[in-house]
This record gives C-alpha cells, sequence and structure tokens, in this order.
C-alpha cells in the first residue's frame, strides 16, 4: 500500500512528532511505500506571515493546493493525517476528496473541538465550547492567551461544525483512548467515524534482561502547571521518598526553588537516562491535571514493568488500572497523593506485581505489533468505505 502521511511540524517537537516518526518507520518495515507531505511553523514568517496565517486557519486554499499537488505526485492508496494545524488546515481533506482518495485522521489533541486543545483552562478542566459556542474562547484568551489567536481557532472550530465538515471527512477519525472518543462524540463528532488506537512503542528489552532493585518515585514530563507539578511537590513536602523530576518547562525554577530535600530536579535528560530512571524507579508519578490526549511516559513506564501514580482524571484514568498496574488518587489533592506514595512504599510486593502487570498491559496492547495489526484495520475500512 502506499501511504502518503501528512503533518504540520509545531516549532517545538512534542509526542505528535514522535509518533508521526514512529508511525511512518512502522508501516515502511512492513513493506509499504510510505511518501511525506509535510510543512513546519518555521515556515511563518515575522508578523504579516503570522497574520496570514491566521486569517487562513479556518480554511486555506493555498494549502487545499498544495495537497491535490502531492496527491497527484505521489498517487497514495491512503492519507493519513497527524496534525494539520496551522498551516495546513481542513482544507486537505476536500483535496482528498476530490481526488477520491482515502482519508485517515489521528485526533492526538482536542483541537476539533477545544481552541486550546486540551479541554482545560485557568488551573481546571473546561469543557465550554464542547457543546457551546467555541468564541467563548477568545474571552478567555484560551489560545496562548491571545484574544486575537483564540478568534483564529474558534473561527475554524465554528466554521466546520457549521458546515459538517467532520460529518463526512476524512472517512475515519483515530481517538486515541475510549475517554477520548467519548468526548469527541459529544462535540459533534460521527460516532461511527472514530476508531479507537493507543500509540506505541518498540521493545528495548531484552528477553531475560535482569531488572534491577527499584527505589523511590519518578517524574517525567513537562514542568507546567496543566501537569500538575505544583501538587507533586506540595505532596512531597511530607514525605522522606526519593523523588526525581525529569523534564523542562516553565515551571523549572519554581520546582527547583521549592524542592523538598527528598527531591532531585534533573531537568532535560537523554532519552537513555530516562529509560535507566525508569528502570532504577519503584513508581512513576503522574499529576496531570488536565485529561491528556495519550501521555507516551505512561507507555513508557509499563513497557519498563513501572506501576504508575495517577489522576484519576481522562486517560490517565483509562490507562492506568487501580490496584492492578498503578494506583489513582483525586486530581491536585496532594493529601491524597502523599497518602498513596506511603502505600507504594509500605507495600513493596504489591507494587513490584503491579509493574508485572504493566509489562503485560504492554506486551497485549502497546506494542509495535500489535499497533500495527489495528492500524491496517483502520485503513483497510476507510478503503472499503471510500470505494462505496
Amino acid at each position: 500500500m502506499r501511504v502518503l502521511l501528512v503533518h504540520n511540524f509545531y516549532r517545538h517537537a512534542g509526542g505528535e512528532d514522535a509518533v508521526f516518526g514512529h508511525e511512518g518507520e512502522l508501516l515502511a518495515t512492513h513493506g509499504h511505500d510510505v511518501r511525506e507531505f509535510t510543512i513546519a511553523n518555521d515556515a511563518i514568517a515575522g508578523p504579516l506571515g503570522a497574520f496570514r496565517t491566521a486569517l487562513a486557519v479556518p480554511y486555506s486554499v493555498r494549502a487545499r493546493g498544495h495537497m491535490a499537488r502531492a496527491l497527484a505526485e505521489h498517487a497514495p492508496d491512503l492519507v493519513h493525517v497527524h496534525n494539520f494545524f496551522p498551516l495546513l488546515t481542513p482544507s486537505i481533506f476536500d483535496a482528498c476528496r476530490a481526488a477520491r482518495v482515502a482519508s485517515v485522521m489521528t485526533l492526538h489533541n482536542y483541537r476539533l473541538i477545544c481552541p486550546a486543545a486540551t479541554l482545560y483552562r485557568g488551573g481546571r478542566i473546561c469543557e465550554e465550547c464542547v457543546t457551546g459556542s467555541p468564541y467563548r474562547a477568545v474571552l478567555h484568551g484560551c489560545y496562548r492567551g491571545s484574544r486575537s489567536g483564540s478568534l483564529a481557532v474558534a473561527r475554524m472550530v465554528a466554521r466546520h461544525r457549521r458546515r459538517g465538515t467532520w460529518a463526512t471527512r476524512p472517512d475515519r477519525f483515530i481517538a486515541l483512548t475510549e475517554f477520548a472518543r467519548r468526548k469527541f462524540i459529544e462535540g459533534g463528532l460521527p460516532g461511527a467515524h472514530i476508531r479507537v488506537k493507543a500509540n506505541f512503542l518498540p521493545d528495548n528489552r531484552a528477553a531475560g534482561e535482569h531488572v534491577a532493585a527499584r527505589c523511590g518515585g519518578l517524574f517525567v514530563g513537562r514542568l507546567s502547571p496543566e501537569k500538575g507539578i505544583g501538587t507533586l511537590l506540595d505532596a512531597w513536602q511530607g514525605l522522606d521518598v526519593p523523588l526525581r523530576v525529569i523534564g523542562e518547562g516553565p515551571l523549572l525554577e519554581e520546582a527547583r526553588r521549592r524542592k523538598g530535600p527528598a527531591v532531585t530536579v534533573s531537568g532535560a535528560v537523554a532519552k537513555e537516562d530516562v529509560a535507566a530512571a525508569m528502570a532504577r524507579a519503584a513508581f512513576l508519578v503522574l499529576p496531570s491535571q488536565w485529561y491528556e490526549g495519550f501521555p507516551m511516559v505512561l507507555v513508557e513506564a509499563f513497557r519498563a514493568g513501572l506501576p504508575v501514580i495517577a489522576s484519576k482524571l481522562g486517560a490517565m484514568a483509562e490507562i492506568v488500572e487501580d490496584g492492578k498496574t498503578g494506583l489513582h488518587f483525586e486530581p491536585g489533592d496532594a493529601s491524597d497523593l502523599a497518602a498513596k506514595v506511603r502505600f507504594a512504599v509500605a507495600n513493596p510486593d504489591a507494587m513490584r506485581a503491579m509493574g508485572v502487570n504493566a509489562r503485560k498491559i504492554y506486551a497485549e496492547n502497546y506494542t509495535a505489533d500489535v499497533n500495527y495489526t489495528r492500524l491496517m484495520e483502520i485503513y483497510d475500512e476507510a478503503r472499503r468505505v471510500k470505494r462505496t
């Protein structure tokens, strides 16, 4: 099969970019002819470029033309879009439709129903735009604190909700969790067109590899308010349990100032160091206060046989099974998080068993082979729909 992978890269690399790369490699490994049609936000030059981009966010005729030429050049059997925002825009699906090429889109975030893409505002979950007017986001400046930027994205959400775009294109959506699927259906996307397929990671553990003795907690992620860093640091004020914090972001210096004696804030480290830290820790902590899309750090932890103490919220509550692959705590509740950490330390055998379960769940759900099988099912369905 010839597959055209489509992606708009952000200025700063993130999880969507990694998944785009992983799935391309996966398809190529299985003998598919993989082509790419990509653009990067670095192409937005200066204030004038930003202004023009904002005007075109709802629908770019220019991007539709570029997409039509890419389709003519590559003649794909299927197009898989990972991100069209902000330069490619939903117009690219009209090009696919005109060329009668099947299309699939992975819903990495909530952009189609929330201008902020996170369903999070002002330190709390916000779903005002899911069923209400997306122009509420302008009042709050939900997109990067900018009312003008929020207006551009709200126009996109409103236009395609009014037009009914998502009822007919793309041919299939991929949601990363059942939780996300339900939210998109609440926001007006057709449930019959949404399939669930998790992200994956290649297995990096050799058969029979020795697992070292584990100790302490680990946080890996962006140091920002929605990731629950404040809750994490508050919980550790009364804990004599080693915690290593890996990551960077706007709260890095605050984390270094506020950390207790048992906490080490490492900042950004190499991927190999993250893997080594996961092999040594007794549990991962994921204290996010927003729903999350599909936190790849969870798959990394499960792959490493590492149980997770996670907020009982959104994707985290679905992926981490309380008492089986980790523990839940109430989002934003530092005292409840501290209680779960104390339980983890007092019950090492139970946590080891949860780690074994986590590794099993990884093998059953998040390997490359499992992902490939599910991806082919969705691709085949999208192509059948297009033929009929």
